[in-house]
Formats: C-alpha cells, sequence, structure tokens
C-alpha cells in the first residue's frame, strides 16, 4: 500500500472509533443513572449515619453526569477501538509477532479488570470506612459529588494500571532489557517500590490499605520475574557476539 492508502484506511479506522465512541456514549447516557447507583454503593454502605453524597453548584449535577456518562461510553466502545487498531497494525506485522498480540490484548484486558475489580471492591469500601468516619469535632461528612466520582475513577484506573505489571515485565525481558535473574535479584528493592507506589496510588495513611496494594503488586512482579523466566531473550550474550565482530 501506497502512503495515501495507508492514511486513506486510517481515516477510515477513525472514523470507526469515533462512531463506536458517539454509540456507546448514547447507550451509556441511558444508563447513566444505574452506573451513579454502582459507583455510590460503596459509600451507602461505609456512610456514617447523616452522612450524604450533595451537589452544591447549579451545573454540577449537569457535568458530573455528563463525565459518567462519557467514562462509560469510553468503556462501552473500546472492544471497537482495539478492534480497529488491530485490523490497522496487523498487517505489518510478522507471523511470529501476530501470535502474540492477541495474548498480550486479552491479557491486558483481563489485568486491567482485575485489577480494577480488586480497587472497587477490597480497597474503595476499607479507605472510605477509614476517611468518612475520620472526622474531627464531631462533623458530619456531605461528600461532593464531583469529587467521589473523580476520587472512585481515579482510584480504580491506577490501580488497575498498575495490575499491568507483569505484562510490562514480559515486554521488557522480550526485547532483552532485564532478564528473570536480575529481576529476582531486586525483591529487596521492589518491596520498598511496592509501598511508595501503594502510598501515591490509596487515598488514606492507614497501613492497611496500603498493605492491600502494596502486596498484590509484590505478588505481580514474581509473576512477571516467572514469565521472565519463561519466555525473556538473553539479550547480553548477542550484545557479546556483536562486539567480537
Amino acid at each position: 500500500m501506497t502512503i495515501l492508502e495507508h492514511l486513506q484506511e486510517l481515516r477510515t479506522r477513525l472514523i470507526w472509533c469515533c462512531l463506536g465512541l458517539v454509540i456507546g456514549v448514547v447507550i451509556s447516557s441511558i444508563l447513566t443513572n444505574q452506573f451513579f447507583d454502582f459507583l455510590t454503593e460503596p459509600f451507602r454502605d461505609k456512610a456514617p449515619r447523616g452522612a450524604d453524597i450533595i451537589t452544591n453548584k447549579p451545573l454540577e449535577g449537569f457535568t458530573t453526569y455528563f463525565k459518567v456518562a462519557l467514562y462509560g461510553g469510553f468503556a462501552i466502545a473500546m472492544p471497537v477501538v482495539v478492534y480497529q487498531v488491530l485490523m490497522f497494525v496487523l498487517p505489518g506485522l510478522t507471523p511470529q509477532e501476530k501470535r502474540w498480540v492477541l495474548p498480550v490484548v486479552v491479557g491486558i484486558f483481563a489485568s486491567f479488570l482485575v485489577g480494577a475489580s480488586f480497587a472497587f471492591y477490597i480497597i474503595l469500601p476499607s479507605a472510605l470506612k477509614y476517611l468518612l468516619n475520620l472526622n474531627p469535632g464531631g462533623s458530619r461528612p456531605l461528600i461532593n459529588i464531583a469529587e467521589y466520582i473523580n476520587f472512585v475513577t481515579r482510584l480504580v484506573f491506577w490501580v488497575g494500571v498498575t495490575f499491568q505489571t507483569p505484562l510490562i515485565i514480559l515486554a521488557l525481558a522480550r526485547f532483552g532489557l532485564v532478564t528473570g535473574r536480575r529481576l529476582l535479584g531486586w525483591w529487596r528493592y521492589m518491596i520498598v517500590v511496592a509501598f511508595l507506589v501503594a502510598a501515591v496510588v490509596t487515598p488514606t495513611p492507614d497501613p492497611l490499605t496500603q498493605t492491600l496494594v502494596a502486596v498484590p503488586l509484590l505478588v505481580l512482579y514474581l509473576v512477571g520475574v516467572l514469565l521472565a523466566y519463561m519466555f525473556g531473550r538473553d539479550r547480553p550474550r548477542n550484545r557479546r557476539w556483536l562486539t567480537r565482530r
């Protein structure tokens, strides 16, 4: 294909992606009230008596509703977007690279869903129980709806991203940038790194919530080390060969 033909195909793929996103937002806007009920369920379960979620600006309800509809539209349209990207990229890959594409894409989706579920069902209730019951002077928590939605979506998203650790390690190992033996030798440093990442990702300073994030990160790191041992490439040998030549 010529450059012009590639650009025309890219335009077609982008049109399909935009169309999928529009349809996804339309469907999501119909289900937004159900999304709100789902996102606020942990608050209702853990909030003390008298606590509530409020709006204190005239347009806040509308903008938050549209934001949740947009997030839901992205989630609904994601399979269409991924399919169009794959159809654009696959013709340029070698047969060996094509065999890796589907497992990697499935692994990315699966690990993100596991991480997001872990954040929503385990970390979020623990964090809300700590935060909502920490009321100095007997104050009553009245949480702004926009801030609550941002709080939940950021937590779920970033914990889902951190669950990509094994796939990132696998990619580095396949390129020969790291080896399983070297990664295993870094386990002491990874304990410190895992708790630092947990301190940044989790919204509460209590050690229990941070441990709930740090321990799975260490387990994911060990899974990545195992994948590096199984599928990594021995690049140092290739570099020595290039040096001798």
